[in-house]
């Protein structure tokens, strides 16, 4: 399968898991916006955060932010997903990487590789491709947060390109150090889980493919998600909040610990695990179930005359 194949598969995974879980994203923002000396947000709770968006702009400011989060994942799953498959397939032909017996009974059509190749093809792949799109990430989060009054993307893109890069790239080190563990640790668990799943039910149609991959992506998800979401903490503050305390990482950190303790690191989690175990299944299972609907489409041969 053509590059161009993974691109619009990958774009699509992301647009569909987008439109689905935005809620998620813009209630975990508004949550851990919040300053640590405050608790207000706090003792609201999700569902007070969600009443209080929904009493005061009605039920489809819940999806405020879509937009930017779709000029953010869209793309960005796109060129991952693609770049993650060159990786993959590269890495595939060498020894050292190639997995030495792949299982005769698979829910994928995509390259197959050892613990180590999956942990950093997907680390190195997560990381760059988040790094080039990291001013796209401060977009979305300043016009999801409430701490600013923008009325328009515009606005946002303006205020941003005013400040330069140092605005532009807040919070990509703490963006890099989620990225990369998360992408590596998922991918490893996702195969691992693809193979168990396929040991259960076989993948002999679209449905149980579908199935198989859908259950993989959500326990992959969830996994990573939870070893990696003191960096997703991080990365919002810094990039959302203006105060010199929140200007570095070591800043951040020291301000989260002295206002908040350990529990600080973890604001929001219960939104993020279920966001990104959903977006996972849901993502990754349309994601290869396009292409193994694209590999099972007879191949035109041109005829001889």
């Amino acid at each position: 399968m053509s590059y161009g194949q993974h691109l619009g598969s990958g774009a699509f995974s992301g647009f569909t898991s987008v439109i689905c879980l935005q809620p998620f994203d813009l209630l975990k923002t508004r949550l851990q916006q919040g300053d640590g000396a405050s608790n207000h947000r706090r003792a609201l709770g999700i569902a007070g955060i969600a009443r209080n968006v929904i009493a005061r702009d009605g039920v489809l400011a819940l999806w405020q932010g879509t937009l930017p989060t779709l000029l953010r994942n869209v793309p960005g799953v796109a060129l991952y997903m693609s770049t993650l498959h060159e990786a993959r397939s590269a890495m595939a032909k060498t020894a050292y990487f190639a997995k030495s017996s792949p299982s005769a009974l698979s829910s994928s059509v995509l390259p197959t590789l050892t613990v180590q190749g999956n942990l950093l093809a997907g680390a190195v792949t997560r990381t760059v491709v988040g790094t080039i799109l990291n001013p796209l990430a401060v977009l979305k989060a300043r016009y999801e947060s409430d701490l600013y009054a923008y009325r328009s993307l515009w606005q946002v893109f303006c205020a941003l390109a005013r400040g330069g890069p140092s605005h532009l790239f807040r919070g990509a080190t703490a963006s890099a150090m989620r990225a990369a563990p998360y992408a590596g640790l998922f991918l490893v668990s996702y195969e691992q889980l693809k193979r168990e799943g396929a040991a259960f039910v076989q993948p002999l149609s679209y449905s149980s493919t579908a199935l198989v991959n859908g259950f993989a992506g959500a326990g992959a998800g969830t996994a990573a998600t939870f070893a990696t979401h003191p960096f997703d903490v991080l990365k919002t503050k810094l990039q959302v909040r203006n105060e010199d305390r929140y200007h570095t990482l070591r800043s951040t950190i020291r301000t989260i610990w002295m206002n908040r303790g350990i529990m600080g690191f973890f604001d929001g989690i219960s939104l993020r695990l279920s966001r990104k175990g959903l977006s996972s299944a849901i993502g990754w299972a349309t994601y290869e179930a396009i292409l193994v609907f694209i590999h099972n489409q007879p191949r035109l041969v041109p005829s001889i005359t």
